[in-house]
């Protein structure tokens, strides 16, 4: 099977980052109406309970899948499914984040949201980093 196919969730993507950034800092961002955009969309809102709706600018429907404050945040998005998710270090002053996006369509599909992934990274280290 080539890398990134699975049996039960098509193609798949996994972006992750050691952030310098205490896991609060990195989860009031990434939850929070800046973060969210930047991973979501712009004008996402999500209400944290299982099965809430929401709607980004651009017309991506979903819905809240999972949602445990200071772990992760799975949502549906359009026909996929999206999961943003931290992981602390030992010492507490940095983070791992992680994206993954998982049910797409094709290995090209898989390629251009590694790129976007990789992308909102950038932007997320970024806006953290800034003063």
């Amino acid at each position: 099977m080539p890398t990134g196919l699975t049996r039960d969730a098509g193609w798949q993507i996994g972006v992750s980052r050691t952030l310098h950034h205490p896991p609060s800092v990195v989860w009031d961002f990434i939850s929070g109406p800046e973060g969210l955009a930047l991973w979501l969309g712009s004008e996402a809102a999500l209400t944290p309970e299982r099965g809430a709706p929401y709607r980004t600018a651009a017309g991506v429907t979903g819905e809240v899948r999972g949602y445990r404050p200071m772990d992760r945040i799975r949502v549906t998005h359009g026909t996929t499914t999206l999961q943003v998710a931290m992981t602390p270090a030992a010492d507490g002053a940095r983070t791992m984040l992680r994206f993954h996006q998982e049910h797409l369509a094709s290995a090209e599909g898989r390629e251009r949201r590694r790129t976007h992934w990789q992308h909102v990274m950038d932007e997320v280290e970024a806006a953290l980093d800034r003063p």
